[in-house]
């Protein structure tokens, strides 16, 4: 299978993945309602949620790459969320919704690692900014696609419908996934002059050492990156809360950011390729830019902001991963991917913690914040921009 047609197919994977996913999200919080929670235990459940997803990756990153069974924890990933999400379907009750939706998130953090790092052997001769955006693009389809599925779903016959209908991407997902691994064992045969991991053993020592200053520099830009960006959560509340629509077209909105999302990526992630870490200086711009705008009183602008916040969404998920590649030994990458996701959720979730308290206490102060804190993160990525990519053959090595 070329390199081009398997990223394709992890794509579809992940569009079908997140009409599964992102479909139950977008309807998680009153979804909880319905089932007698408040306000604060959905904040405690989709928090906790949040937090799993991103910070035992530390675990399934070094997992990962001690064992060099990409696809199987791959493969346990997507297999733990498409079971997870339709089973919401079914009468567990307020607690048994509390796990599962938890538990969704437990399937990402077990599979980003291994999915980032098969993704990023194939992207090498087609270019790592390409694939990823490739595979983000068809990624937020899904994302586009799946938060309507289920909204149709529930208007035609009440939240059952809405999870249940769910079960067919899911076992499409699995289908596939499985289809492909068979194919394509092993995609760091794409990678050449690369060692691929599975023959370098993994990394012996403590899991997190041996990245590099260079990475943690490039970790510690992203997080504060995020630490400046609001959720979609802020502004969805914000767009309800100021009056400036109706809570039913907060999905509407959410699902266009998303298809800005997918052209954000294809674009900088093509760009990526020709001019490496130079592109992300749009990051803290449009992070910035988007945050402030979506929460201002009024509806034009408040719209335009979620768009940008859209495109920061896209470059953040595409070109910040695809990066990753380029700054860490092939064999650590597993590691690395882990590592990189749990710095930034850690500090997207201070962020916006923060944020939300600016805007509720404090909402003169909360451009400033914004604007101030990405300009921090902007000065942190400057000294990276003129720095050479590794190639092929020195990813494989150690440094």
């Amino acid at each position: 299978m070329s390199p081009w047609r398997f990223v394709v197919v992890f794509g579809v994977v992940s569009m079908l993945a997140d009409v599964v996913y992102e479909g139950a999200r977008s309807i998680t919080g009153p979804f909880l309602g319905s089932l007698g929670a408040g306000a604060t235990l959905v904040g405690v459940v989709t928090g906790a949620g949040e937090a799993a997803g991103l910070v035992l990756r530390l675990v399934s990153g070094p997992g990962a790459e001690r064992t060099g069974r990409y696809w199987a924890w791959t493969i346990a990933g997507y297999g733990l969320t498409v079971v997870a999400v339709p089973a919401l379907a079914l009468p567990v009750g307020l607690a048994g919704a509390c796990v599962l939706v938890i538990a969704e998130r437990v399937g990402k953090a077990t599979r980003s690692p291994a999915k980032d790092t098969l993704l990023s052997h194939a992207g090498t001769p087609m270019g790592r900014g390409t694939a990823f955006a490739v595979h983000e693009a068809l990624d937020q389809t899904g994302a586009f696609a799946g938060p309507l599925i289920v909204a149709g779903a529930i208007a035609w016959h009440g939240y059952g419908a809405g999870f249940g209908v769910l079960v067919l991407p899911g076992v499409a997902v699995l289908a596939v996934l499985v289809w492909l691994a068979r194919r394509v064992p092993d995609p760091s045969v794409y990678e050449t002059g690369a060692e691929g991991p599975r023959a370098a053993g993994g990394h012996r020592g403590a899991p997190l050492a041996g990245l590099g200053g260079v990475f943690w520099r490039y970790a510690a830009f992203s997080a504060a990156t995020m630490a400046g960006f609001a959720t979609f959560g802020l502004i969805g509340f914000h767009l309800v809360d100021a009056g400036l629509l109706r809570p039913e077209l907060v999905p509407v909105v959410y699902a266009v950011a998303m298809a800005v999302d997918a052209v954000a990526a294809l674009a900088t992630g093509r760009l990526f390729d020709r001019w490496g870490l130079r592109v992300l200086v749009v990051l803290p711009v449009l992070a910035g830019a988007g945050t402030v705008l979506a929460l201002t009183g009024s509806v034009v602008l408040a719209l335009a902001g979620a768009g940008l916040w859209g495109a920061a969404m896209g470059v953040q998920e595409s070109t910040m991963r695809a990066a990753v590649a380029d700054l860490v030994p092939a064999a650590r990458r597993p590691t690395a991917y882990g590592a990189f996701a749990a710095v930034y959720g850690v500090a997207w979730l201070a962020g916006g913690a923060a944020l939300g308290a600016l805007y509720g206490h404090a909402p003169a102060a909360l451009a400033p914040v914004v604007i101030a804190v990405q300009a921090v993160a902007l000065a942190m990525l400057w000294p990276s921009v003129g720095r050479p990519r590794l190639t092929s053959a020195e990813s494989g090595r150690s440094r």
